[in-house]
């Protein structure tokens, strides 16, 4: 039925939950230097005070987007700690990648409960299955997230998306400074060798990242017995 002249306009209805899901979607089109609690009421078709009424401010949004994110993320569960590692930071990169904003952004603000979730399935990880004492938890937790979280901020700033496009990328770096040194290749054998060897196989950023991954968990699985350890009882903890 039409709209009667004269009657009001029916007032967008929304929920925190939209209000975030949106802020995400909008970060993720255009970037998190577009959000604004301006933008974002543009986005929705609503004045910017409608959104005061599920968030208190930017900071709170920006805490329940993070929670989303971490939300996406995946402990394998029912496997050995490695494989339960291993797969959660495959599924931490993956949701870095379709959420670029968020790299740099996930251990900040208040915690939510898919956020409080998963650091306590993690540590739950490594202290039960992994028998870790709660010092080396710690270190391995941090080793770990350094790792996944250099990495995707690495993968977010170099400028190339693909193998060809690493090579490409590679050879024109390599042309725009060659032709100021006299003996280039003979200065940086080495760089001449990335390019070359760069353009017969690119850089694989799955590649890579799984391997640099498996180095860091043979080098914890390989810890001594004795730094693993300790006399103290874990608590009980659900994952």
């Amino acid at each position: 039925m039409a709209q009667q002249a004269g009657t009001p306009a029916r007032r967008t209805r929304l929920s925190r939950d939209q209000v975030v899901r949106a802020a995400i979607a909008l970060a993720d089109e255009e970037g998190f230097e577009s959000l604004s609690m301006r933008h974002l009421a543009q986005k929705l078709g609503v004045v910017p005070m409608a959104l005061y009424k599920h968030v208190a401010n930017k900071e709170e949004l920006l805490d329940g987007m993070v929670d989303v994110v971490f939300g996406e993320v995946e402990l394998a569960n029912g496997t050995s700690w490695r494989a339960a590692l291993h797969g959660r930071a495959i599924s931490m990169r993956q949701a870095l990648l379709r959420h670029p904003w968020a790299v740099g952004l996930m251990e900040t603000g208040t915690p939510g409960p898919a956020n409080l979730r998963h650091h306590n399935a993690v540590m739950a990880c490594l202290r039960q299955e992994a028998a870790f004492s709660f010092r080396m938890a710690v270190h391995a937790y941090s080793a770990i997230d350094s790792y996944i979280y250099g990495f995707a901020l690495q993968e977010k700033t170099l400028p190339f998306k693909t193998p060809e496009e690493s090579a490409e990328e590679a050879e024109r770096r390599l042309r725009a400074v060659e032709g100021e040194y006299a003996s280039f290749a003979d200065e940086y054998p080495y760089l001449v060798e990335v390019v070359t060897e760069l353009g017969k196989s690119g850089y694989n950023y799955d590649e890579e990242f799984e391997y640099g991954l498996d180095l860091l968990l043979d080098g914890i699985e390989k810890l001594p017995k004795e730094r693993q350890t300790s006399t103290s009882q874990s608590p009980e903890v659900t994952a």
